[in-house]
């Protein structure tokens, strides 16, 4: 646990996820970051911090973060100074990053390894919980539990969960469509992918309990230069390009996948979810 310190970033020096794994095989998460890159949500800044305004973190928020990843989206959290952060994801090399954050005092942080559908976190130990870029690579019941874990964390009144996720789009996507997009974003990422419409986050959300009460998109543009470089910087955003020319096997996983994000352009996107809990789960 870390209780101290003046700022809320990473050390660079940090292990990553996946770093012994070969290029080819890896999942694209992995194997962007390996590149440098450290916004892997498929909104971006923009929509995380959309996310991280509707949920109005304050002082006297005790967050839970599920599934934190490279830990990009905890400086932005802990700049809103809340009481208590936790961390929770089940890599060891995250977990180990995400144990290094720190920030100025009372806060109170810490790394938790678990999975985000079992914390082992208490009841109730929390007035906030989110989560990005992990219920999109889970099947429907590993999504469903998710999502009951971040209501039963969740405290009685005043207790908001947010997600920001890839979708499929409009609401009436046709079904082989869906299954075709969701074909060619496993043989891209090597992940498992399954996005869902608005809709069926919403329904997601509500089955588990939740009213959702505020809801963004955004186009789904992670690997096009201007979001890279809104994302990361551009001298960062210079050295990821640097990394993947220098990388032939990495290259072409990265062109193969912005050629599949580009093909269905128009029925990929990114959103946002805020919820509050109003009912147990179905």
């Amino acid at each position: 646990m870390v209780t101290a310190g003046h700022d809320h970033s990473l050390p660079e020096n940090t292990p990553t996820p996946g770093a012994g794994l070969d290029a080819s095989r890896m999942p694209g998460h992995w194997l962007l970051a390996r590149l440098g890159k450290h916004v892997l949500r498929p909104g971006g800044l923009e929509l995380t911090r959309w996310m991280l305004d509707a949920l109005a973190v304050g002082p006297d928020d005790r967050v839970v973060e599920l599934a934190a990843g490279l830990g990009a989206t905890a400086p932005l959290t802990l700049a809103r100074a809340p009481a208590a952060y936790t961390a929770v994801d089940r890599d060891p090399a995250a977990v180990a990053r995400l144990g290094a954050l720190t920030a100025p005092e009372p806060a109170e942080i810490r790394a938790v390894r678990a999975d985000a559908a079992d914390t082992g976190l208490p009841d109730g130990s929390a007035t906030v919980v989110y989560g990005e870029a992990m219920l999109t690579m889970q099947p429907e019941p590993a999504k469903r539990r998710v999502v009951r874990e971040a209501h039963r964390l969740l405290a009685g009144a005043g207790g908001r969960y947010a997600i920001h996720e890839m979708c499929l789009l409009p609401d009436d996507i046709d079904p082989a469509l869906a299954a075709r997009i969701t074909a060619d974003l496993h043989d891209a990422i090597h992940v498992g992918t399954r996005p869902l419409t608005p809709a069926g986050w919403n329904e997601l959300l509500a089955d588990a309990g939740f009213t959702v009460t505020a809801r963004r998109t955004v186009p789904m543009a992670l690997l096009e230069p201007r979001r890279l470089v809104a994302d990361e910087g551009p001298m960062r955003a210079l050295g990821i390009a640097g990394h993947a020319l220098r990388d032939p096997s990495a290259r072409r996983r990265v062109l193969h996948m912005r050629r599949v994000f580009r093909r269905h352009r128009h029925h990929l996107g990114a959103i946002g979810l805020l919820a509050v809990p109003t009912t147990s789960a179905r």
